[in-house]
């Protein structure tokens, strides 16, 4: 059992913030298991679920939604792999922010990674009782959500290899319904499967065209499409604990574009082409269960229902992991409390008990005060991703520098056409914040993400005067 001292924050590493070594963490996933996490943890319920409204906006553009989007992730995860072959680390982009830009920006980047992912498990909890109560009907939500809460929180707590056993295995499985989805769809498109006419282009321009709702439901589409990407971070964060940190990340984020492209697009693509976009089962039933129906699959529904419980246990399992390994870099680096730092037989256990009771108490919240403090803490984490996005582009266009500099045999992964590209990222997050104002609902959340990113970096800046302050009283 290894523990790491509570009283003092350990020596940190000039390049990583990270113990001596680069973390105190295991190296307990295997080059499988990563693998199948990057290939399958992009998938959730976000897409199988909540890109039914993203299709009653902008119809059949939703294709070409998902597409922009979609290389807007390609950008922001070839800028994080960059830095994350360079210098792993199980606190990714926070301890590049602090290293290139301050210790402000870390402190500010990690915890609204964390808050956000917290607040993620406590949804996915709620989701996934939900589907079993439906099951279950004379059983109560908060029974399914004391169970997943407790065995993913135990999960956790073992060693890190049970994470990747777990994800290895979700994973898995959502590739494998994906891809059965996919070529169903392909065929139904060519007309192959009995009983089904091919049905040419006729739904992608046979109900007021491609653009029915023009630019403000391609728009509204885009949004959509952008969040259903959430969750892609955490690879690099699981890289650090990897067997081969450097190669596991590079291989990872090189499969970033084929995953998107068919996972994302395809299966949008699949959907607009074998059924109508503004049929009414594309959001009673979802998009996914619209097309299996259509095809005559028997259960459609329940098969969905399956799938996106696997979703929903995946991403809360993934969220634990990653909100624990986030909290504990930052207790690593002087940027929380130092009693979490403790780690035993490399798992900061610690810190997955308090990113699961902040879960369990968000899942309180929902009950005690859904329409109140639940719904404030979900308008807070509705743009996080792009504030994260935005930390990791502004970090790489110093940071690629420095590395030129000083360690050019560390780029082992690189920015295609930088520093041009890195500049379209961030016009482009600029530009999906703004969209952010046109509508009421995702104008509250922005307003309320601001409020949070500017509470934690002022709390973060203040932190960094204090240790400057001291620092040279010290000296």
């Amino acid at each position: 059992m290894t523990r790491t001292p509570a009283t003092s924050a350990p020596p940190r590493d000039e390049v990583t913030g990270q113990a001596p070594g680069g973390t105190d963490l295991s190296h307990g996933l295997k080059q499988r298991h990563l693998s199948m996490i990057a290939l399958g943890g992009v998938i959730g319920a976000g897409l199988f679920v909540g890109s039914g409204a993203g299709i009653a906006a902008a119809g059949p553009a939703i294709v070409l939604a998902y597409a922009v989007s979609g290389l807007l992730v390609m950008l922001v995860m070839r800028m994080l792999g960059e830095m994350s072959a360079a210098n792993p680390a199980s606190g990714t982009f926070s301890v590049h922010a602090e290293k290139a830009i301050g210790p402000w920006a870390g402190f500010t980047a990690g915890w609204m990674f964390w808050v956000e992912l917290c607040v993620g498990i406590a949804v996915e909890a709620i989701g996934a009782a939900a589907i079993m109560v439906s099951w279950f009907p004379s059983t109560s939500s908060w029974m399914w959500v004391l169970l997943f809460m407790a065995v993913f929180c135990a999960t956790n707590l073992a060693a890190v290899g049970n994470f990747g056993e777990f994800e290895f295995w979700f994973a898995t499985l959502k590739v494998a319904a994906i891809g059965v989805f996919l070529v169903l769809g392909v065929l139904a498109v060519l007309g192959m499967l009995p009983g089904t006419a091919a049905p040419g282009g006729d739904n992608l321009t046979g109900h007021g065209g491609f653009v029915p709702n023009g630019l403000n439901g391609l728009a509204a589409g885009l949004l959509a499409s952008v969040f259903a990407y959430g969750g892609l971070e955490t690879v690099t964060i699981a890289a650090a604990e990897s067997e081969h940190p450097v190669k596991g990340v590079a291989q990872a984020v090189r499969t970033a574009m084929w995953r998107i492209a068919l996972f994302y697009v395809g299966s949008m693509l699949v959907v607009v082409t074998v059924i109508p976009w503004n049929d009414k089962s594309v959001i009673t039933d979802g998009p996914y269960v619209a097309v299996l129906k259509y095809l005559d699959i028997p259960a459609a529904g329940q098969i969905m229902n399956v799938i996106v419980l696997i979703a929903l246990l995946s991403a809360m399992n993934a969220n634990i992991y990653g909100a624990s390994r986030m909290s504990h870099s930052l207790v690593m680096r002087g940027e929380g409390p130092r009693f979490l730092a403790r780690t035993y037989g490399g798992v900061p256990r610690l810190t997955v008990l308090a990113s699961s009771a902040f879960g369990f108490f968000a899942v309180l919240l929902s009950y005690w005060w859904p329409d109140t403090v639940f719904k404030w803490l979900l308008y807070m984490t509705g743009a996080a991703i792009l504030v994260v996005w935005g930390f990791i582009a502004v970090t790489q266009l110093r940071m690629r520098r420095r590395l030129e500099q000083e360690a050019p045999e560390k780029l082992v992964v690189r920015m295609w056409l930088f520093p041009a590209l890195t500049w379209v990222a961030l016009a482009a997050i600029v530009g999906v914040l703004a969209l952010m104002l046109r509508e009421e609902d995702t104008r509250v959340q922005l307003y309320f993400t601001a409020g949070l990113t500017g509470a934690l970096a002022l709390i973060g800046y203040v932190r960094q005067r204090m240790v400057a302050t001291k620092g040279s009283l010290t000296n």
